[in-house]
């Protein structure tokens, strides 16, 4: 098997940059550092196909592995043909070659095993052959009763020989497949209800949908609804077709032994081939369906990750709740706490009087430019009280909703208990919710992927595979945003390039002894961080106010001569490295050329171009470009909203048939796929991300059941 033939057939890549990726990895270096200081051999590839490469490498090479391992076990029992052997090296999936290796694979005590330790393989292969030459199956099956061996009558020699037929049709690679595409073309799956009551499974109760045709959301509620044992799930397929199928490759026209075999053929499919495929296919569905999930959650995780921090700004952070009180903490621009506390707004104590006094107090006293409230348990209510509250504030004060999943984990782990270790549980959350404003990646780095929430059916995903996923995607944000050295906790520092969480404590270590770095290359003191490690987390590592001002730069310090050769070709030094200075950086290298630049300078067009423009705007954060946040300052109510409103909301999560988006109702709204735009769409992530502000017009509205129907489609 070619692997680099398939993955340049499947990515469209040159073979040359298909072969520099696998060197690349087989050599140590992280997908960020590759994306980022390796385009010239990766032909620019970006971090998301450079990981999808990766696991397809991983997969691929695993196939191959398997196909020789197969090939061998088969090859012990002598048994190894050129057609099983081209089979194998023709198969495309570990499916395929778990198929061919069914009949040769061992298998525990089975009705035909027990049946060939009769003596009644013979008579099977003899029946099976169907060459016209049998006179009568009972006098056929009477030469193998033997009572010794337990076989006292014909008919008992007969009942052995179809367990054996019946075994060899189930274990048939090619019929197998042949079953396989009949079923994903033309069978249903289907749910009945095990309960009179309702539930949120309603509409599977009484449900099919054609297998080729079923989205993913719907296998996972299903599923779901199968493992809460509410629903039972099967897959139903013309048995007619099927049986028609095994006559077409096995039935001979030998009037003698058709009724017997047909019997052998109907018992293999009903109690062997079934279903075995049933589970199969339904398992082929689960994991298409995990994939799906897997990828919408990184998808959605991305844009929330990347969301622009509120630089400069104090901000109250609200954790609410009901009978234990709004958890309060002011933070500080650069992320200090400066106070905490409890207030009483929201029943059953409905302090608001007092809750006002003592936050407008706050506000005054640390001048807080906006509010974060959780939108957890009394969400709404003390988004009304803020809302009515900040009328009153002396100097402006906007608020924000933030999604708090995950805040509890964060501050009941041993992470959050020894970043705020004076402080409970739920103090500890609420600073949570307020970082969450001011930088989201910095603090949602703290959090496991799976407890932030913008996906669906998450915990019932493959655990280790989501992980591995979303790890890859905070890894990717974190790279591209890039940390400071000095400031970084350990939690943003493991997901650098290159950096274990040890490495990233060692990191902390050394500049709490040492009083920070003064340079990049003082990285190379830290305890067991090696020239490998540094050579792939450098780059991503920043040093503001450092003895090198290319250290608060994206430049990689392999590149540091190439740039003082691009400056001096300009007349430039690096001491004009900040701010704008070098502004017009890029004039002067396209009125040069720049690949006359490149050339003379010794190094690739594509980090050139990476270069000029870290030159032109150094220490740029990429967030910075991005919409900012929506901020409010007045709320509604889910009550006031009517059919032909519109408004303007912030897109919270992106699932396979909509878009949720919080219009400030406390409640999201539901955009159908069908309602974002009037141009076809496969997927709502075509056209909308976590994060987008969208304009957004009210369809319907059903109080009772807190459900909000949204249009993108404005009349």
């Amino acid at each position: 098997m070619q692997i680099i033939e398939i993955l340049q057939k499947e990515f469209k890549l040159k073979t040359e940059h298909i072969e520099n990726i696998i060197k690349l990895i087989d050599e140590g270096n992280t997908i960020p550092f590759i994306a980022r200081y390796r385009k010239e051999l990766t032909g620019s590839c970006d971090d998301q196909v450079l990981r999808e490469l990766s696991d397809r490498l991983v997969y691929l090479r695993n196939l191959e592995k398997r196909k020789e391992e197969v090939y061998a076990l088969i090859s012990e029992q002598e048994k190894m043909t050129d057609e099983i052997a081209s089979d194998l090296e023709n198969a495309v999936t570990l499916a395929e070659v778990e198929d061919i290796y069914r009949p040769f694979k061992p298998k525990k005590k089975t009705r035909a095993s027990i049946a060939k330790e009769k003596g009644l393989e013979p008579l099977a292969e003899i029946i099976f052959i169907q060459d016209g030459t049998i006179s009568s199956l009972e006098s056929l099956a009477s030469e193998f009763v033997n009572v010794e061996k337990g076989v006292g009558t014909a008919d008992e020699a007969l009942k052995g020989a179809s367990d054996i037929i019946a075994e060899k049709v189930s274990d048939d690679p090619e019929l197998r497949k042949e079953l396989k595409k009949l079923i994903n073309k033309t069978a249903l799956i289907r749910s009945v209800a095990k309960t009179e009551e309702d539930s949120v499974y309603s509409m599977y109760y009484e449900y099919s949908e054609p297998v080729a045709k079923i989205p993913s959301h719907r296998i996972l509620a299903l599923n779901r609804g199968e493992k809460e044992d509410i629903l039972n799930v099967s897959i139903d397929v013309d048995e007619s077709s099927a049986l028609g199928s095994i006559d077409r490759l096995f039935l001979k026209n030998d009037p003698i032994t058709k009724d017997f075999c047909q019997m052998a053929f109907k018992d293999s499919y009903d109690r062997l081939i079934f279903p075995s495929l049933e589970r199969e296919i339904r398992n082929e569905l689960t994991e298409k369906a995990s994939e799906q999930a897997i990828k919408m959650f990184a998808l959605n995780l991305r844009p929330l990750l990347m969301q622009p921090p509120i630089k400069g700004k104090t901000v109250l952070a609200v954790d609410p709740a009901y009978r234990t009180g709004c958890k309060i903490a002011v933070i500080d621009a650069n992320g200090k706490v400066l106070h905490t506390g409890v207030v009483y707004p929201t029943p059953p104590q409905n302090k608001v009087a007092e809750a006002e006094t003592i936050l407008l107090g706050l506000i005054k006293k640390y001048s807080v430019d906006c509010i974060s409230i959780g939108n957890g348990t009394a969400s709404k209510e003390s988004e009304i009280f803020v809302a009515n509250m900040i009328k009153k504030s002396p100097h402006p004060v906007s608020y924000m909703v933030v999604n708090e999943a995950g805040a509890s984990v964060y501050s009941a782990s041993k992470l959050g208990a020894a970043e705020f270790p004076e402080f409970d549980v739920s103090l500890r959350s609420a600073v949570s919710i307020g970082r969450r404003l001011q930088d989201p990646l910095a603090e949602l780095v703290k959090i496991d992927p799976q407890s932030i929430g913008v996906g669906q059916y998450q915990h019932d995903m493959p655990q280790a595979r989501l992980n591995e996923q979303l790890s890859g995607v905070v890894e990717d944000c974190v790279n591209a945003v890039g940390v400071d050295l000095n400031t970084a906790s350990v939690s943003l520092l493991k997901y650098i390039s290159g950096i274990s969480e040890q490495t990233a404590k060692n990191i902390v270590s050394y500049r709490e002894e040492n009083g920070g770095f003064k340079n990049r290359s003082e990285l190379k003191k830290v305890k067991k961080l090696g020239p490998k490690t540094f050579e792939q987390c450098a780059g991503f590592l920043r040093i503001p106010g450092g003895e090198n001002k290319l250290d608060n730069t994206s430049v990689h310090p392999e590149a540091y001569g190439n740039v003082k050769a691009i400056l001096e070709l300009f007349g430039r030094n690096i001491d004009e490295i900040e701010g704008d200075t070098l502004s017009d950086i890029t004039t002067l290298a396209d009125k040069y050329g720049r690949n006359n630049v490149a050339e003379k300078c010794g190094i690739g067009l594509p980090t050139l171009n990476d270069i000029l423009q870290e030159l032109a705007k150094p220490g740029r954060d990429l967030r910075d470009s991005l919409p900012p946040p929506m901020l409010r300052t007045d709320i509604m109510d889910m009550n006031d909203l009517k059919p032909g409103d519109k408004l303007c909301g912030t897109v919270r999560n992106v699932i396979d048939f909509g878009v949720f988006v919080d219009i400030g109702v406390h409640q999201d709204g539901l955009v159908h796929i069908s309602q974002i735009c009037d141009r076809y769409i496969k997927h709502p992530s075509e056209a909308v991300k976590v994060g987008d502000i969208v304009n957004v017009q009210v369809l319907e509205v059903d109080v009772k059941k807190k459900r909000i129907s949204l249009t993108m489609k404005i009349k």
